[in-house]
């Protein structure tokens, strides 16, 4: 008996010294890249500078498309590892609307990519900095309100965003957002291991392969060459490894709570959910327009957790039918 309890000790210090110690054989360089953010080759897009606490300001990639004097400003966000260009399939069918932004949120697509040591002040991967970054996006580009158009974690910050400054959002678009999907969330301290940050440098990774487009889709098939160039825009720059390590370090202990907040929302909102979506489940997109104030719910058959790319027309069908029966709404109470 005390031969097998030194022999179960002994494993299980081998298997603690491997977890403590395994995470330091990650390689911390740079993963080779190339290019100039400013100077995409196939790439269409603008840039624009905003301020950022503790840092040298921050440059926001964005694409821009119609004319306010069509009508509102849609603001597009863009979920979790992708980019701007998930919005190209609708970005005209939007500008015909009125005009049509959508930008890069740091670290993603051809946007800044601060890396630890980049800055002084804030972590510009908190929850509160992308709130800022958002309307500061909103101030360089002249924009003083605006409908949010939010994708899975895009549509989470447009809720955020919506209950910070309500006087800014008209209104809200929300594709699939990541509300009630649930994620492990760590103590601070524990997330700032140095075995955990290499742990989330690893992930981002090969997360930057795109992982999850494929598994984001009802149909891979439908993912053409082009899609998958754009998807992974973000590994012509240096750097982009260690600033998306950063920023899932980071959320890892960042809890997602907006759902606690819905019935404060304000905003007249559409809801879209894919009938297929692996990823966010339509129940939990069902669950949130039933939480929300003022909430229309239109659910695409043969489509996944990116509709505005699957499914661009039904897509754009059903956000025109809202759009045409929002100046009919009244103040939400």
């Amino acid at each position: 008996m005390r031969l097998l309890l030194k022999i179960l000790l002994v494993l299980a210090l081998l298997i603690a010294a491997v977890v403590t110690l395994a995470p330091f054989l990650i390689d911390q360089r740079p993963v080779a890249a190339g290019g100039d953010s400013h100077q995409p080759a196939t790439t269409p897009g603008q840039f624009l500078t905003i301020p950022f606490p503790g840092t040298d300001r921050l440059d926001i990639h964005y694409l821009d498309a119609g004319s306010e004097a069509r009508g509102p400003v849609f603001l597009l966000l863009h979920g979790f590892t992708l980019n701007a260009f998930t919005w190209g399939p609708v970005l005209e069918a939007f500008a015909v609307r009125g005009r049509a932004i959508a930008y890069d949120q740091p670290p993603y697509g051809l946007s800044a990519k601060p890396a630890a040591g980049d800055w002084t002040a804030e972590n510009p991967y908190a929850k509160e900095s992308a709130i800022a970054q958002l309307f500061a996006v909103m101030d360089g580009l002249g924009v003083e309100r605006a409908i949010l158009v939010g994708s899975s974690s895009g549509g989470t910050l447009a809720l955020e965003a919506a209950l910070a400054r309500p006087e800014r959002v008209q209104a809200l678009i929300l594709v699939a957002p990541w509300v009630f999907a649930q994620r492990p969330t760590l103590p601070r301290w524990l997330a700032e291991l140095p075995q955990l940050r290499r742990v989330s440098l690893l992930i981002a990774r090969k997360l930057g392969d795109q992982t999850l487009l494929r598994y984001s889709y009802r149909d891979p098939a439908r993912i053409n060459s082009e899609r998958e160039s754009l998807a992974r825009v973000h590994a012509s720059l240096a750097g982009w490894d260690l600033a998306w390590g950063e920023l899932l370090n980071r959320s890892l202990s960042t809890p997602v709570d907006v759902g606690q907040r819905l019935a404060e929302v304000r905003q007249p909102t559409l809801l879209i959910t894919g009938d297929t979506d692996k990823l966010v489940p339509p129940a939990d997109t069902e669950r949130v327009a039933a939480a929300l104030r003022a909430a229309t719910l239109v659910t695409l058959p043969d489509c996944g957790h990116v509709p505005q790319e699957e499914c661009p027309g039904p897509f754009i069908d059903a956000v025109g039918t809202w759009l045409k029966g929002l100046d009919q709404l009244g103040p939400v109470r």
